[in-house]
């Protein structure tokens, strides 16, 4: 008498049992065995990863730094800023342009600095502007920001932060792939496929806003709060290493995450909590949360920069919405084939 768990042979699994999927039934035990393996795997995998990054620190401090250097070079290569003071108060900042066409004459290669007063002149008392031919030296922000430490540990603090999100990030794979080795097998084959599409997607999203932080918004923020800080008269060139790099850790990170929305709002389409009429109705409320969030974590909080973090976030709200309608028209377009059947 041959075992029933057992296919005799040319018979093959029903539908209804390859869809339970799933791999030998283990005991209680035996998961816990498997989830400790899952977890030592994890925990080595980002070690080696911290390591590996402390190895690296230099690269990794030329690549966290490119953004900063190369917002630098694309001001030099416009036009300079002119200071207008008042006595010995500064006014403000103006850009070459600007002070050109209001001042009746052409500023020097070397002169940045403008003296605006009140000077006699007959019976009449005259508003007057004139260079500052001894204002010779070029602005600090020409040099560039130095980054540099100010305590005896702040290399150290330096190099921690990078281990940590560096070590998170090289480390997120491998710990994806353990993590799915563990929960796989107990899925069913379309909740496998679901979720390979949803880290392939999540995935791509994830490196997508990592990069438009690093190659457009880190260097606008970083500009922009250098010239905040000469518009309130401080100077902006040398900052503290640590609070640069944990502030550009943070913001990439930040992005990145933002750029989940997809994933997050596709997934509630999939389990039935949203749909595309819920989406058209929550877009109103949707703009003031984006907008709002993105004021939160902009660092400068200018409004240039919050709209220029904004606009992909609301455009991926706009691909969930088209994505769940293509959905529901698919699965209107599905059930009108399936006539059916006479009992």
């Amino acid at each position: 008498m041959s075992d029933p768990g057992q296919l005799s042979e040319g018979e093959v699994y029903p539908e209804w049992e390859e869809e339970e999927g799933g791999g030998p039934v283990k005991t209680f035990l035996e998961h816990l065995e498997d989830l400790r393996w899952m977890l030592i795997k994890c925990v080595s995998a980002v070690l080696i990863s911290m390591i590996f990054c402390l190895v690296a620190s230099n690269l990794l401090v030329s690549f966290l730094t490119w953004p900063l250097k190369h917002g630098y070079e694309n001001r030099l290569q416009g036009a300079r800023d002119v200071s207008l003071y008042l006595g010995d108060n500064r006014l403000g900042i103006v850009p070459e342009t600007v002070a050109t066409n209001v001042f009746p004459w052409e500023l020097k290669e070397a002169v940045n600095k403008v003296n605006i007063g009140f000077k006699q002149i007959g019976d009449d008392l005259l508003l007057t502007a004139e260079l500052d031919p001894s204002h010779e030296e070029p602005p600090a922000w020409s040099r560039g920001v130095q980054l540099k430490n100010y305590s005896p540990v702040g290399a150290f603090i330096v190099a921690f932060q990078l281990m940590l999100y560096g070590g998170l990030v090289v480390a997120s794979p491998f710990v994806i792939f353990f993590g799915g080795q563990f929960v796989l097998p107990a899925l069913h084959i379309h909740e496998k496929r679901f979720l390979y599409q949803t880290a392939g997607f999540g995935s791509v999203l994830f490196v997508l806003g990592v990069a438009f932080c690093y190659f457009i918004v880190m260097q606008i923020a970083l500009m922009a709060t250098v010239q905040f800080s000469q518009w309130m008269g401080f100077g902006a060139d040398e900052w503290r290493a640590e609070d640069y790099i944990s502030f550009v850790c943070k913001l990439m990170l930040a992005m990145g995450l933002s750029f989940q929305l997809p994933v997050v709002l596709l997934t509630m389409v999939k389990i039935g909590f949203l749909d595309y009429s819920k989406l058209v109705r929550f877009r109103p409320y949707w703009i003031v949360i984006n907008l709002a969030i993105c004021a939160v974590i902009t660092p400068t909080g200018d409004p240039f920069t919050m709209v220029l973090m904004a606009l992909p976030l609301q455009f991926l709200y706009e691909l969930s919405a088209f994505i769940s309608r293509f959905w529901e028209k698919r699965d209107e377009a599905q059930s009108g084939e399936i006539e059916p059947t006479e009992s």
